[in-house]
């Protein structure tokens, strides 16, 4: 079995160092659509949201606030942790969160009817799943002062 060892965001081993990129460029990315996704369902008014999301007038309206603040900090959790090496294990659970929000978010969409957005959640909530895979086994960042 590979020996996988714990390295320094900055000093990190040339084998690993795509893989590296490719992460953090996913963490990016990915936290960048769920702050915007979830800023918007924290601010904007319900009249807003439901013209724009057909479900908020369904049976999930109600907890779109709470939807929207675990999407904003779920984003925080893919940046923050890395970024200050300050407990960087909180980065990829923060993707595995996010992950089961996406799997969830499919099912709804699926329930519904909402084909269209059933690419667009798989694709996120993959992108996710890469970013915990890649942080917790193959690239983990290792806490500041190690």
């Amino acid at each position: 079995m590979q020996n996988i060892t714990t390295v320094p965001a900055l000093s990190v081993p040339s084998t690993r160092r795509g893989l590296h990129f490719s992460l953090w460029s996913a963490q990016v990315l990915v936290a960048g659509v769920f702050l915007l996704a979830g800023g918007m369902k924290l601010t904007a008014p319900v009249e807003t949201l439901q013209a724009q999301m057909p479900w908020v007038n369904g049976a999930l309206g109600g907890a779109v606030r709470f939807i929207g603040l675990a999407e904003v900090l779920g984003g925080l959790g893919l940046l923050l942790p890395a970024a200050t090496r300050i407990a960087p294990v909180l980065t990829p659970v923060a993707a595995s969160g996010l992950t089961v929000v996406m799997v969830l978010a499919t099912v709804t969409h699926l329930t519904r009817g909402e084909f269209e957005m059933v690419p667009v959640t798989l694709t996120i909530g993959s992108a996710a799943a890469f970013i915990a895979w890649g942080r917790f086994a193959r690239a983990p960042i290792a806490p500041r002062g190690k």
